[in-house]
């Protein structure tokens, strides 16, 4: 639009983005190395690698060290809502699926078992053997409220993108919750992400810089680090391009490892890509000549630039029934 206009566009980031800088060229600056590294928290990683994942607990023994320290302001964010998105039998150890379609099924907070894809309900018990002993694979901001409010002997306060719009939610000095808490709650001393794994492997493209970005909204609740924050991060990829990033203060390192990674894949902005969904979304995308790969409930359309994707989405006549089309979509 700046180019268009003849205007001048500044992008100011602590961590841009491959296409930001894609678009710059070589037209871009960054802070002298002591004052970047002075702008942001104390990042700790706490590698996972050798716990058993069986009986593994979101919450360390790091966590616990802090959490019981009622001088400190504690967010742990964790992205899965419910009491937990994943069970398994203790007496047979197998994952608890819906008798009808075979998805996981997950636990609401009233403890009945939910089938997210066809709706299906059924108490706590294994499809197999019918116990009801049943172990927590990944659980919920509402167990883990449980969970850390047992650990650290004072109120937990579950905090999503459902509660109520708060500057500061009343209650408590420990905080749990999804991406929205990071949101709710004005500071902190500390900000955790239980399982860092799920944002770094997340099914999208651009999953690695949404991480950084969560990670970029933490240091703001933290402050510099002379304020002594901190940023805890459980992952069993402790050498994953993010956390390097994170830790050495250097968003190039996750700039050059993604760059590569899309040229390689010709993914933006090194190509174009468009989801196409909505009840006439199979005629539209069966009339293009670009490829079409199938995404869930909707499509997924490539093209080697931005023109041409353009000029394809143009010439198809729309369908009668109802269509959305999403040019670069943020969450694929």
């Amino acid at each position: 639009r700046a180019r268009r206009l003849g205007i001048p566009c500044a992008l100011v980031s602590p961590s841009p983005t491959v296409s930001a800088l894609h678009w710059s060229g070589r037209r871009w600056m960054r802070p002298e190395p002591p004052a970047e590294f002075a702008g942001w928290p104390e990042v700790v990683v706490v590698d996972r690698r050798d716990d058993e994942p069986w009986k593994r607990s979101l919450v360390s023994s790091q966590l616990i060290d802090v959490i019981r320290d009622r001088s400190k302001r504690v967010v742990c964010v964790h992205n899965a809502v419910g009491r937990a998105r994943m069970l398994a039998c203790r007496q047979c150890r197998a994952l608890l699926r819906c008798e009808h379609c075979e998805a996981a099924v997950v636990q609401r907070d009233d403890g009945v078992l939910a089938c997210p894809r066809c709706g299906t309900t059924r108490p706590p018990v294994c499809q197999g053997c019918g116990s009801a002993a049943l172990a927590t694979v990944k659980p919920g901001v509402t167990r883990l409220r449980d969970e850390l409010e047992a650990a650290a002997a004072r109120p937990v306060v579950a905090v999503s993108g459902t509660s109520s719009e708060v500057a500061q939610p009343a209650g408590g000095d420990v905080f749990v919750g999804t991406e929205a808490v990071l949101h709710r709650v004005g500071e902190a001393d500390v900000v955790s992400f239980l399982d860092f794994d799920a944002e770094l492997l997340a099914p999208r493209y651009r999953a690695a810089e949404q991480a950084m970005v969560l990670c970029i909204r933490a240091a703001r609740l933290l402050g510099p680090r002379s304020r002594g924050g901190m940023l805890l991060i459980h992952t069993t990829m402790p050498e994953h391009e993010v956390i390097r990033a994170l830790r050495e203060v250097d968003p190039g390192v996750l700039a050059r490892a993604e760059a590569a990674r899309r040229r390689l894949l010709t993914l933006p902005p090194f190509g174009a890509l468009a989801r196409v969904s909505g009840p006439g979304a199979a005629a539209y995308v069966a009339a293009l000549s670009i490829p079409v790969a199938a995404d869930g409930d909707g499509y997924l359309v490539r093209a080697v630039a931005w023109d041409e994707l353009a000029d394809q989405l143009a010439a198809v006549q729309r369908p009668a029934e109802r269509l959305r089309v999403e040019v670069d979509p943020a969450r694929r």
